[in-house]
């Protein structure tokens, strides 16, 4: 599954009423952080491709998101569950914390 770029228009449709958990990558283009984390949001993406959902949405194209979820820093890394933000990841985290942050979630929604 490939990486869906979301807008504050699709936000909700592509991330709240989504039955999966989602995990959303808020950055931008400019970001050095953002583009070191890149690799392990793809990796993600394609290892939790049958039960996580993985989508990017831009900060500064979209700022009503943004701050409707406060952010303040980029990359920030939210997980969604039942349209719920469940979890918050910041920062150009090594691909083991964030699987272990998913895998949290993951074995409670068995």
């Amino acid at each position: 599954m490939s990486i869906i770029q979301v807008m504050d228009s699709n936000f909700e449709v592509e991330v709240i009423n989504c039955s999966k958990i989602v995990l959303v990558d808020f950055g931008a283009p400019w970001c050095g952080p953002c583009r070191m984390v890149a690799p392990v949001v793809n990796e993600v993406a394609h290892e939790y491709e049958s039960t996580v959902k993985v989508v990017k949405i831009n900060t500064d194209r979209n700022p009503t998101v943004a701050a409707e979820y406060g952010i303040r820093s980029i990359p920030t890394l939210m997980l969604f569950k039942n349209g719920v933000r469940v979890d918050t990841v910041i920062g150009a985290v090594p691909l083991s914390t964030l699987i272990n942050t998913l895998n949290k979630h993951l074995l409670s929604q068995e």
